[in-house]
């Protein structure tokens, strides 16, 4: 309760730093304020040609607001014409402190300003210290070098608008960064979850069925063989329940040896013979999981899809590769895209670097072919095969 009438009060005593908005042109719009004493030079009578002070007045004013609020906008800040009207700004503010001097030189500090919101990177150097040397030199020209300081705050000014804009653009290009990256996170995890849960599902359902199926064909006529399917569809079931746990957890890691003996013991149940041919030297776990949902995916389709009476693995490989081969007689697809299974078998092989393949066997029937780098140990070396 506490927190939720903090939060209320938050609210309703206005948003948090990082819910505030970006900066804008009004944030630039109070340092207008700087030419006052221009203001109160033309209207007190000191200003001579007080029209033309007038209309200089209202052009720098313009050509200001105009430069701040593009500023902001980077598409429009890097535009050629934000740069002209700069030029102009410049070209006006020049005008204004030789015509005028007096309170007028502290339109360069106000110029450092929009020149800081719109310069940035390595141009900025090349921009400030000319700009300093003009304010300089106009500077003493009119007012003697008495007024050496409008350089020091035209250069000021401009330094740092130029940092402060920089560090906000680069907090928000950090924050936009950081909840993509929160967004990718949760999408990734998502998308592993949800591959986890078809693919065990999937199996799990597949042997429950299939094992339900012949505890009702053997109670009849054999009920120790049929409470004997029973007790294996508990222990799947526990074996499912438990695999699911570690799935949300995401610490789970298949042992190939042990998905090749459910495989065996699923396709058994269905009335498919299973061969299992397997060579070459010890996985690496990664791989040995990677493999492991291969043959688990693969044996379910086998159960529920193929009509087969024979399925096949093939384990072996290189020093370089491994290759796993799954190949039953059955009837084989009629189509050739595969499963939503398949297809996120294929993309997590891919992210390690390997390959699936799944079709028509060449005799018949459907084959999935996975082939995945032996993994290296961090000197580059293959592991030893102890």
């Amino acid at each position: 309760m506490r927190r939720i009438r903090k939060s209320r009060k938050g609210r309703r005593g206005g948003r948090a730093p990082e819910e505030m908005g970006p900066p804008n042109g009004f944030a630039l719009l109070p340092w207008l304020l700087m030419g006052g004493g221009a203001v109160s030079h033309l209207l007190g009578g000191a200003a001579p040609n007080p029209w033309i002070g007038a209309l200089g007045l209202l052009a720098f004013n313009s050509l200001y607001i105009a430069v701040v609020f593009r500023a902001f906008d980077r598409t429009r800040r890097e535009a050629a014409a934000t740069w002209w009207l700069l030029a102009a700004l410049t070209a006006v503010t020049l005008a204004l402190a030789i015509g005028y001097a007096g309170p007028w030189l502290l339109f360069f500090p106000l110029l450092g300003l929009a020149v800081g919101s719109v310069v940035r990177g390595r141009m900025l150097v090349r921009v400030v210290l000319p700009l300093c040397l003009v304010a300089a030199a106009a500077a003493g020209v009119r007012d003697g070098w008495d007024a050496i300081n409008v350089a020091y705050g035209t250069f000021l000014s401009t330094m740092v608008t130029a940092a402060v804009l920089t560090l906000s653009e680069t907090v928000r290009e950090l924050r936009a960064t950081r909840e993509e990256l929160a967004r990718t996170a949760v999408e990734k995890e998502r998308l592993r979850f949800s591959r986890d849960l078809h693919d065990l599902l999937g199996h799990t359902l597949s042997v429950i069925v299939v094992k339900s199926e012949a505890a009702r064909r053997l109670a009849p006529r054999d009920l120790d063989a049929a409470l004997s399917q029973i007790t294996d569809i508990e222990s799947v079931g526990r074996q499912a329940l438990t695999e699911i746990r570690e799935a949300v957890t995401g610490y789970r890691e298949g042992s190939l040896t042990t998905e090749l003996d459910r495989a065996r013991d699923a396709l058994s149940s269905a009335g498919i013979e299973p061969v299992v041919r397997q060579s070459g030297p010890p996985l690496e776990p990664q791989t040995e999981a990677l493999l492991s949902w291969v043959v688990r995916e693969s044996a379910t389709n086998a159960v529920r899809h193929s009509g087969a009476t024979r399925c096949e693995f093939t384990l072996g490989g290189t020093p370089d590769r491994v290759h796993l081969t799954i190949t039953d007689n059955g009837r084989g697809t009629t189509t050739d895209t595969p499963g939503s299974g398949l297809l996120g078998l294929r993309e997590r092989v891919a992210t390690a670097g390997g390959t699936l393949v799944s079709g028509p066997g060449p005799r018949g029937g459907f084959r999935v072919t996975a082939e995945l780098p032996v993994e290296t140990s961090r000197t580059g070396e293959p592991e030893p095969s102890a």
